[in-house]
């Protein structure tokens, strides 16, 4: 099978004449599957199922003399706190315990310091920008966007963010944040290096009140490797004077029930001090019971681990069908180029450059839902209408067979159209 460059005119014309031809096969089964979001497959929500059982009898709420049932705690149950204190590598003081979603405490942090301030004055009388290593997670660009800061994108390298362009960026008083997902990122899957790590935590920005938010989403979620320790952040900051600069973020989405499990930041004292009283007006406690209900059933961070070793039994398949689906119909033809993780919920790839719409738009027609290209830039702009998130996790193998045949059928054309109207050609 030749390169689609190496090709005739001639030999292009019959190629997109075939590719059309499958294109509308593939159109015509009249199919409704989704790879968009890094959902858990009903297998691994089957596999925690038994947590719902734990919790049977009066004496079962009470955990270190509290009853979990009751109003208190706003912190969190001390039983969970030193659960993802473990969990992080962080002191269990320096925890904070709340609902299912660590994205809404994102947004409570920022909003905390835009609206009343939280290392210094509130960033809504000032001009903000905010770093964004990209390709990154979307979510995490539209908190930023939401509140009108301007979205400066970093490029990614295989060990984590440019630290050089950061490190020239921080000198702005203006940027007074930075978003980082540094193990298995969304979607490149990379890890950052010991060394990144450690250039993030002694940076100096210009900006005092400075916040570097560290999304730890999969701290636990090797599929084809064996579990990898972590440097911590916290730890790495407060060597170099900077504990405060730090949020730490992590739940159990992906780990026990995404609806409804729970979530955690970590950061100094001083920060926690100053959340506690933002939060305090806000609601008077989280759900205890469930964070009682996840302590019974994890146990600890072996048991974590051990959970995480089932869930990579389900999901290894399915990212290993992905990956050789790509292989098998992409690699030859010189038009893609995907990473190929060993951890984390996704697939990153790139296509021709100009082609990552036409690709979105031509799966949508076919019945595939993807999430939408240019989705992992700011803005939702990818400079190089290239990049695509592919997500495994949720169909079975025989549903996400079918969906990588429409993919790879709409790169093909995708990339074919482009090539054959190109002027250059």
């Amino acid at each position: 099978m030749k390169a689609y460059a190496e090709r005739t005119r001639e030999e292009l014309l019959e190629e997109l004449g075939r590719v059309e031809k499958e294109y509308e096969a593939l159109k015509a089964r009249g199919l409704n599957l989704n790879i968009a979001r890094g959902k858990p497959g009903t297998e691994q929500l089957d596999l925690v199922r038994p947590m719902m059982d734990v919790l049977n009898s009066e004496s079962d709420y009470v955990c270190d003399g509290i009853d979990v049932r009751n109003y208190g705690n706003l912190e969190g149950l001390p039983a969970c706190r030193k659960l993802f204190a473990e969990l992080l590598g962080v002191k269990t003081e320096n925890v904070f315990v709340g609902g299912n979603a660590s994205l809404l405490l994102m947004y409570q942090v920022i909003n905390a310091a835009y609206v009343h301030g939280l290392r210094g004055k509130p960033w809504c009388s000032e001009r903000v920008r905010w770093l964004c290593p990209a390709p990154g997670y979307d979510r995490h660009f539209k908190i930023t966007e939401s509140f009108g800061f301007e979205l400066v994108t970093v490029p990614m390298t295989p060990e984590g963010p440019d630290m050089d362009m950061v490190e020239a960026l921080i000198q702005d008083p203006a940027v007074k944040g930075m978003w980082c997902v540094p193990k298995f990122s969304n979607p490149d899957g990379v890890i950052y290096s010991a060394k990144t790590v450690r250039r993030i935590a002694s940076m100096k920005p210009a900006a005092e009140d400075f916040l570097l938010l560290w999304d730890n989403a999969y701290c636990v979620h090797e599929f084809a490797v064996s579990y990898q320790p972590f440097p911590s952040i916290l730890s790495e900051c407060a060597k170099v004077g900077n504990e405060d600069m730090v949020f730490e973020f992590a739940s159990t989405s992906k780990i026990t029930f995404p609806g409804a499990g729970v979530s955690c930041f970590a950061c100094s004292e001083a920060n926690l001090r100053r959340m506690l009283a933002e939060l305090n007006v806000q609601i008077i406690s989280y759900d205890k019971v469930n964070q009682l209900r996840h302590v019974r059933y994890l146990k600890d961070k072996e048991g974590v681990l051990t959970l995480m070793r089932r869930h990579a039994e389900v999901l290894a398949p399915k990212f290993a069908c992905v990956l050789a689906m790509l292989e098998r119909e992409l690699a030859p033809l010189g038009i893609a180029a995907w990473e190929k993780p060993v951890g984390g919920y996704f697939v990153s790839v790139n296509v021709l450059p100009g082609t990552a719409m036409a690709t979105w738009q031509l799966c949508r027609e076919a019945g595939l839902t993807l999430t939408k290209a240019g989705a992992s830039f700011p803005y939702g702009r990818d400079p190089q209408d290239s990049n695509i998130r592919l997500a495994p996790s949720l169909p079975p193998i025989g549903q996400l067979e079918q969906a990588m045949e429409i993919f790879c059928c709409a790169i093909k054309l995708a990339a074919l159209r482009k090539i054959v109207l190109s002027r250059e050609f």
